[in-house]
């Protein structure tokens, strides 16, 4: 029986998309010819100037998998150690989540031994269920305005990317978390969907410089997911088709792309009422641009 070959090694992954954005500035840290081992992704992780430790204070170290001992993730929170195969995008991409949103990822693996010590032997409880599927696939949205971010929630996909796209592209920021849907952005394909968390911040906040906007990520997501109530079922999580994303998939310049019924999909709705929320507040959130540049436009003129 012949051996799948293996996968090739690219320097320059996280320049092919949009989506691959924040880990550009680490992967340009690694080797281009040849793939990056343990060493390497421990110096890197060592010349981020982030504090990447575990639940326990611990300094996160990448290691090679062991036969035998604690699993994946208890080793992690026994440890620090986060075990990485050598020639494999998972586990590599993996890595370079933990050194961009650290706080995050210690969260989860804090949260994933909580549930572990609680669960009845031979089951695994809804908490650890939606930490895997947020750890693996997870979308962390930025959103100034709560209409925008009900769209989402209310699976009203050509309205929000299309008819209000102006509104998204202003309003709104997309940034991917989980390392397995990383992996998919390498060779993006219809049907690749995230699930997400959404937060809605003032608009100072998405005008933060990349790594603002990276430590705001990781602080958001961090304080949310230690709080036990939260994430207690993967339901809690929205369903992101993750091209629909403007600017992260050619196609999606037209609008017949979002009447892809198989891709975006309808589900189950808000119950909070979000997802019938007024288009005022999309609007009001570019209007706000508009009155801005003519107040600053009258000032000029009366100075």
């Amino acid at each position: 029986m012949s051996s799948q070959p293996a996968p090739t090694w690219d320097q320059e992954f996280a320049r092919r998309s949009p989506m691959l954005a924040p880990l550009r500035e680490l992967a340009d840290k690694l080797p281009r010819i040849g793939w990056p081992n343990t060493d390497v992704l421990n110096h890197v992780a060592a010349d981020t100037g982030r504090r990447v430790v575990n639940a326990r204070g611990q300094r996160i170290v990448f290691a090679a998998p062991r036969q035998v001992g604690a699993g994946f993730e208890a080793r992690t929170f026994e440890t620090g150690e986060v075990e990485v195969r050598f020639i494999n995008w998972h586990d590599v991409l993996n890595a370079l989540v933990w050194m961009t949103y650290p706080t995050a990822k210690a969260a989860i693996n804090g949260r994933h031994n909580q549930a572990q010590e609680q669960q009845i032997p031979g089951t695994r409880s809804p908490q650890r269920d939606a930490l895997t599927h947020f750890d693996e696939d997870g979308v962390v949205v930025l959103s100034t305005d709560p209409a925008l971010s009900g769209l989402i929630r209310g699976f009203a996909w050509k309205e929000l990317f299309w008819n209000r796209r102006e509104a998204v592209q202003k309003c709104m920021r997309f940034f991917l978390f989980g390392h397995a849907l990383y992996e998919k952005a390498l060779a993006p394909f219809v049907g690749m969907t995230g699930k997400a968390l959404i937060f809605d911040v003032q608009p100072a906040v998405l005008g933060r410089g990349v790594e603002g906007l990276r430590a705001e990520v990781d602080r958001l997501t961090a304080l949310h997911l230690w709080k036990p109530e939260n994430l207690s079922g993967p339901r809690e999580l929205a369903p992101l088709p993750v091209l629909g994303v403007p600017g992260w998939w050619p196609n999606n310049e037209l609008a017949q792309f979002y009447d892809n019924a198989d891709y975006f999909r309808g589900g189950r709705r808000a119950q909070d009422g979000q997802a019938d929320a007024s288009s005022d507040k999309d609007e009001d959130c570019t209007a706000k641009d508009a009155k801005d540049a003519k107040d600053a436009k009258e000032n000029q003129g009366g100075s």
